[in-house]
């Protein structure tokens, strides 16, 4: 199998001088798992891609094609309910895993949406090639697997401390342990991951100000 290198450099400026920065083997390495020649494997198997404001890396009722990394940005995975209206299940950021895991390992159609809700730069493999990974190097689904507990454990506590509280409560508790979601995501966006009204929310976060004044 010939691999193509695809491995993408983010450039950051530091003190006037552009220093290369390759995120995801640095994650890569960060996860202890991975010898360097390993590291190299992996990081071949996937292509960046980008991805600006509102456009689509996974889209309902389409093969579900990839797994992705996020180096950069944020997106929102999202169904679409019979009167158009948009149901939000979770944001990923930097450093996190995105794809319909289900849909992605059967290779159904997915179920779900996942669009980018900043400008995005995405690490994917498709899945040959994460098969091929997968083979290839055994460590990786000791990786997947701790990246899919993660997943369960990202809806555990959503239900835990969103599911049957208030508009009050749910920001309250947002606001305390999840502040980056208040700083990086639209008030609209929220309240569909909370399951309320755009103008419940909006009336919590000004009882939650005005408490606080």
């Amino acid at each position: 199998m010939n691999i193509v290198d695809k491995r993408l450099t983010m450039k950051i400026g530091v003190m006037g001088n552009i220093e290369r920065i390759d995120i995801f083997e640095n994650y890569l390495y960060s996860i202890g798992l991975l010898q360097n020649e390993e590291v190299n494997i992996s990081s071949q198997l996937f292509e960046s891609v980008f991805l600006k404001k509102g456009d689509f890396f996974i889209r309902d009722n389409t093969t579900c094609r990839y797994i992705g990394f996020l180096a950069s940005g944020a997106v929102k995975a999202f169904s679409i309910d019979k009167d158009g209206k948009e149901n939000i299940t979770c944001f990923k950021f930097e450093n996190e895993f995105v794809t319909s895991f289900t849909d992605f390992v059967s290779q159904q159609n997915s179920k779900i949406n996942i669009s980018a809700i900043e400008d995005c730069v995405i690490y994917r493999i498709d899945h040959p090639d994460y098969l091929y990974l997968l083979d290839k190097l055994t460590v990786w689904n000791e990786i997947i697997k701790s990246v899919l507990e993660q997943e369960l454990n990202q809806k555990e506590r959503y239900l835990l401390n969103y599911n049957n509280k208030s508009a009050l409560d749910k920001y309250n508790f947002m606001l305390l342990n999840q502040p980056m979601l208040i700083k990086r995501v639209t008030t609209q966006d929220l309240a569909s991951y909370l399951g309320i009204a755009q103008r419940s929310l909006t009336r919590a976060k000004g009882q939650i100000h005005r408490n606080t004044l």
